[in-house]
């Protein structure tokens, strides 16, 4: 099993690890703090570097249940047993990380006020976008849970990071906000709460607080049919 880094402390930004596997197309490590695409949140990208050669990372991804880091233009020079210095694109992972919270926070406001549910959604570095279980295409709706989401954010609140059981977890009322997928088939759930505010069963990175986030800024919002209703959304500064 490969040590996920990034599900302990999402602000590792540089790591030590040992190569397990050699592909043509990339490197499976035995710890990796880089994010695969994940859960709706895109992948980390950077760089492996062995004996001061550099290997960019373009691609994270799960593979047969690896986490497979795909380096441009191959993988020649680098061995099994090899030890490398994995460093992630901060700047990228730490966008995700401020968008991937402002999309709790806005998912949780949409269960608690308007009773909806994800159908869909991902988030890249430079903005998320959600898709929701509504069946009235109204913009004041969207613009309400913004506000309501900034708000939010102004409290400081810390996120809370934890494990539970599986069968303890999905007894949690809104663990699971996701209107057609249950978390993986696994014993314990990686929690992610802010306190009063969301509890969810999630694999990815987060900020430490919410004031981080910044504010939550609306793009566009649009009909994709009858209780699908998307939301475009960034953050600044």
């Amino acid at each position: 099993m490969q040590e996920l880094i990034y599900q302990f402390d999402s602000y590792v930004k540089e790591f030590k690890a040992r190569v397990v596997k050699v592909l043509n197309d990339g490197l499976v490590l035995d710890r990796t703090a880089f994010h695969p695409r994940s859960g709706g949140v895109a992948n980390d990208v950077g760089f492996i570097v062995k004996d001061g050669s550099r290997y960019e990372v373009v691609d994270v991804l799960f593979r047969d249940d690896d986490v497979v880091h795909v380096v441009r233009g191959g993988t020649s020079g680098i061995v099994v047993g090899d030890e490398v210095l994995g460093v992630i694109d901060w700047g990228r992972r730490y966008r995700l990380m401020r968008l991937h919270t402002a999309a709790h926070i806005i998912t949780a406001i949409f269960y608690r006020d308007y009773k909806a549910l994800i159908t869909g959604g991902n988030v890249y570095p430079d903005y998320a976008y959600d898709d929701y279980s509504l069946e009235t295409f109204d913009k004041s709706v969207f613009e309400d849970v913004i506000r309501k989401a900034n708000e939010v954010i102004k409290l400081g609140v810390e996120v809370r990071i934890y494990w539970l059981d599986r069968e303890e977890a999905l007894k949690i009322p809104g663990i699971v906000k996701l209107a057609s997928r249950m978390p993986p088939q696994v014993s314990r759930l990686r929690i992610v709460e802010i306190p009063g505010i969301d509890i969810q069963a999630d694999g990815g990175p987060h900020v430490k607080n919410v004031s981080e986030v910044g504010e939550v800024v609306m793009i566009r919002v649009e009909n994709k049919g009858r209780m699908r209703k998307r939301l475009y959304y960034t953050v600044r500064p």
